[in-house]
């Protein structure tokens, strides 16, 4: 069998292996590189680029002009003689740009699942997407291809916690995402910033940050004081004054399900009863106690 070409790190797994004969001639069919007239193409639906550098486009396109296309694009033939774009909207764009008429592309045969995967995790796999641009295209494979972030994780090369880093992103103001997308800040200031929880203090921090050209470091400690100033504002002595009222119930469940309770209240006696367990035996005995109880 031919080895596929044309596919990102992950993109194999998409397409179920080819066995058959006329399977085979299938898969040779679909990594033959023609010239296709640009008119006959249209736009990627599933694009996860949401930002051109008009000027880095005209120099590909001026590159382009000169050397031609070394890279082909990938499509799916939608009709006869009609296609739509899987992956290279940078490259077809470009050549728009330099007023060719045909360009090279690889043929696949794809379905709208397949062609949405294919698109996303090409693309993810580019090293010029933005940070947000990776972070909602997780997104919308986890969403609209039912993935878990481990199996996201797989199709796309990365680790679970590089993952939801990306994801985490998508937490932050609009205005701090699109100070990461125009690189106005790097992704570690925004995991720094991350770190805050009100959206009002997340923009103040990230206008500072971009003013003053502070570092990742700096900001990471500026974060650390305001959180630190946040926690001694809190009352110590209403909590150790509602903790004492709950000690002998603290202590009765404690004896009752054999391991440490904890009680948390506020002044309006409001709270939580939490019941920690190290182990699936361990939490079968507190069901059980909670059963006879």
């Amino acid at each position: 069998m031919k080895q596929r070409r044309g596919l990102g790190r992950g993109l194999g797994a998409l397409l179920p292996e080819k066995k058959t004969e006329a399977e085979e001639q299938s898969e040779v069919k679909n990594t033959l590189s023609s010239d296709l007239k640009i008119t006959d193409i249209e736009t990627n639906p599933y694009q996860p680029r949401t930002h051109f550098d008009q000027d880095a486009l005209q120099e590909l396109s001026n590159s382009i002009r000169i050397q031609g296309i070394i890279q082909p694009i990938t499509v799916r033939e939608l009709s006869p003689g009609k296609y739509q774009l899987i992956s290279g909207e940078r490259r077809l764009q470009a050549s728009k740009l330099a007023s060719l008429k045909t360009i090279p592309a690889y043929v696949r045969t794809a379905d709208n699942q397949q062609m949405l995967e294919m698109a996303l995790i090409e693309n993810i796999q580019r090293e010029d997407l933005n940070a947000i641009e990776v972070a909602l295209s997780y997104k919308r494979l986890m969403e609209d291809c039912d993935l878990k972030q481990e199996e996201l994780g797989g199709r796309v090369g990365k680790n679970r916690s590089t993952v939801n880093n990306y994801l985490r992103l998508l937490k932050l103001p609009s205005q701090v995402q699109a100070g990461l997308r125009d690189k106005a800040i790097s992704m570690g200031h925004a995991k720094a910033i991350l770190g805050l929880e009100e959206e009002k203090m997340m923009v103040k921090v990230f206008e500072k940050t971009v003013n003053e050209a502070l570092s990742v470091r700096k900001v990471e400690d500026l974060i650390r004081g305001f959180n630190q100033k946040v926690e001694a504002t809190k009352s110590p002595k209403k909590l150790s004054v509602l903790k004492s009222e709950f000690l002998d119930l603290q202590e009765s469940l404690a004896g009752w399900f054999g391991t440490k309770v904890l009680i948390k209240a506020d002044a309006k006696s409001k709270g939580e009863i939490k019941i920690p367990f190290k182990s699936n035996e361990q939490l079968e005995d507190i069901l059980n106690r909670l059963k006879k109880k």
